[in-house]
């Protein structure tokens, strides 16, 4: 479960930092994106997401996984950065647009919770088949 928390933990910091640099993305009218900077932030935070829960959805599947947080939250994060930035923009007239780097991120977090849930779905009812076969 070591391994779990500290991914857990990347995972939160990565997010935060990800989080911090749109946000600054946005405050500055994208300067950001046109320096490339959220290039490799959104790449690495990407890559950690998916580990962390690659390697939950292992330890479900081998009978050792903690349920830690729901992978809901960060959707609904994201979701309320996402509409906030564009909400804003149009209130305040700006000129900002949400960087590709953003949107594909926003992507692969609900493609991953998309991804767990039926993997969580599907263990569960192979888990009530066996259960079931072993009355």
């Amino acid at each position: 479960m070591k391994s779990t928390a500290i991914w857990r933990n990347l995972t939160r910091v990565w997010t935060v930092i990800f989080f911090a640099a749109i946000i600054y993305d946005f405050i500055t009218q994208n300067s950001l994106d046109s320096s490339n900077l959220l290039l490799p932030i959104a790449v690495i935070y990407d890559a950690v997401l998916a580990i962390y829960s690659a390697e939950k959805e292992f330890k479900r599947w081998h009978d050792c996984h903690e349920t830690i947080h729901p992978g809901e939250l960060y959707v609904i994060l994201w979701t309320i950065l996402i509409f906030s930035l564009l909400t804003l923009s149009a209130i305040f007239h700006q000129s900002y647009h949400v960087p590709a780097e953003v949107s594909s991120s926003y992507v692969v977090v609900i493609g991953i919770l998309a991804i767990t849930k039926e993997s969580k779905h599907f263990y569960s009812r192979m888990k009530c088949d066996i259960d079931d076969d072993d009355e």
